[in-house]
């Protein structure tokens, strides 16, 4: 028999190269979008519209939706609650590695979903990875127009969208297991070094000034708690990345 599986954030970074593997598979998949279209499952997981009616015969839940009008742990609630009442057998969520550990008003909210997940009745699977290839591109795209280039002197790990999904579809794919180890980029890197291989790749001379930013949230970052530690789980490097 065909398993079924609901992704949330479905058209999202990380959604779409994860719903692509979990097709891939041979799995029925459903891409819960607020939208609708061809390929998509209507449901809004900020109001509960059409959510019932997108998890009734699912076997797993992928829960990647987030960013909704800073009401992540409300639309948790929302997902869970419907997945319990179809007798979902499996919930898997993407988390952030680091966000116990760094104040983040954005983390809380995910340390807050994590605790959601992990006391309701809903068999789950968490997997935490650090900041994506596109974050770091999306920090210095947004600053373009600007006569230099700002790079905070932290380093980051960052990771290819497409190797989470392919982490998630593994998850997916079986049991139930809690809290599962959390997955890194290929490299620990300088941001300010990293901000010189993007102005490279798009052929803009523009001088990269470190920002040592005072606060606990740097402080954090400082820290090295965002970092996985060990052998790398990413393959593909920024440079790649910008490449691809």
């Amino acid at each position: 028999m065909t398993t079924t599986v609901l992704v949330t954030g479905a058209t999202g970074t990380l959604g779409r190269p994860t719903v692509d593997r979990l097709r891939e598979r041979g799995l029925d998949v459903r891409a819960l979008s607020r939208r609708t279209g061809p390929g998509l499952v209507t449901g809004d997981l900020l109001t509960g519209a059409g959510v019932d009616e997108a998890v009734v015969g699912v076997d797993t839940v992928v829960h990647l939706a987030t960013g909704l009008r800073r009401k992540d742990p409300d639309i948790a609630r929302t997902l869970l609650d419907a997945a319990r009442r179809a007798g979902v057998g499996h919930l898997v969520l993407v988390s952030i590695v680091g966000i116990d550990a760094i104040p983040l008003g954005y983390y809380r909210d995910k340390v807050e979903i994590e605790r959601l997940v992990t006391e309701s009745e809903v068999p789950h699977t968490i997997l935490r990875a650090t900041q994506f290839h596109t974050l770091v591109e999306q920090l210095f795209a947004a600053q373009r127009r600007l006569p230099v280039l700002l790079a905070p002197s932290v380093a980051v790990q960052p990771i290819a969208p497409a190797e989470v999904a392919d982490r998630l579809v593994d998850l997916a794919s079986s049991a139930p297991a809690g809290r599962v180890p959390d997955i890194g980029g290929p490299a620990v890197r300088p941001l300010p070094e990293l901000a010189q291989v993007w102005a490279g790749a798009r052929a803009l001379r523009r001088r990269v000034v470190p920002v040592r930013l005072p606060g606990r949230v740097f402080a954090g970052y400082r820290a090295g708690h965002h970092l996985v530690p060990g052998p790398a789980y990413g393959r593909a490097s920024f440079e790649e990345h910008l490449a691809g």
